[in-house]
């Protein structure tokens, strides 16, 4: 049961990471059923477990949704989120090993190429690389637990910084930063690698009321 369960939450957290799923939309129990060929058990397992992580919430009539953030919650997630990221930046730089370097490196590269070819009419596109740049700056501090705080929070915002990239500009300023991010942490100099790291997460408080408006 337990491997039916985790199957189900992985589904589920791959849908987020992919945009299928938003803030606000109903997780339907029969649906999962359905296309993981499970019983009921294992998709209620799976939905206590995101439950518990903060990933989804239960409102009456409507059963469980995928967690929508007010703004005191978002800005709430996104200034411990920032340190997080910022945190991972600052431990890459003291422990990031040649695999490591080379795996961010790529990771850069794909943003930067992107970027270049595609300008700012791909945003879903690029995002799914920056996802990548962030998880090799996260593999790169050496702390699981650390990386899965940091997905988690992820998964909470994540939406509204996939709609952020439909900004003109903002895919390119995304790349430049990752790219300074990048040779910080390669540099070793962990307190500037830190600081760019949370500025390059972080939103003000009108950006972020944009944002929650875009999604309704």
């Amino acid at each position: 049961m337990g491997g039916q369960t985790e199957t189900v939450v992985a589904a589920v957290l791959d849908a987020i990471d992919r945009g299928v799923l938003n803030p606000g939309d109903v997780i339907e129990e029969g649906a999962l059923m359905e296309a993981h060929a499970v019983s009921r058990t294992p998709v209620r397992e799976c939905l206590i477990q995101l439950e518990a992580a903060g990933l989804i919430r239960r409102l009456p009539r409507k059963g469980a949704v995928l967690f929508k953030p007010t703004l005191e919650e978002f800005l709430g997630i996104l200034e411990v989120h920032c340190r997080l990221e910022g945190q991972a930046a600052g431990l890459a730089s003291r422990r990031l090993s040649p695999e490591g370097a080379r795996r961010m490196e790529a990771a850069v590269l794909a943003c930067e190429a992107h970027a270049a070819k595609h300008g700012d009419s791909d945003p879903d596109g690029y995002y799914q690389l920056n996802l990548r740049f962030h998880e090799a700056v996260g593999l790169g501090a050496g702390n699981p637990f650390l990386l899965d705080m940091i997905k988690t929070n992820a998964r909470k915002l994540m939406a509204y910084y996939r709609v952020a990239y439909r900004y003109p500009g903002a895919i390119a300023k995304s790349a430049a930063e990752h790219r300074e991010i990048a040779t910080l942490i390669t540099g070793h100099q962990r307190d500037a690698a830190e600081a760019l790291m949370e500025r390059h997460m972080g939103f003000d408080r009108s950006e972020v009321m944009d944002l929650l408006s875009a999604l309704g």
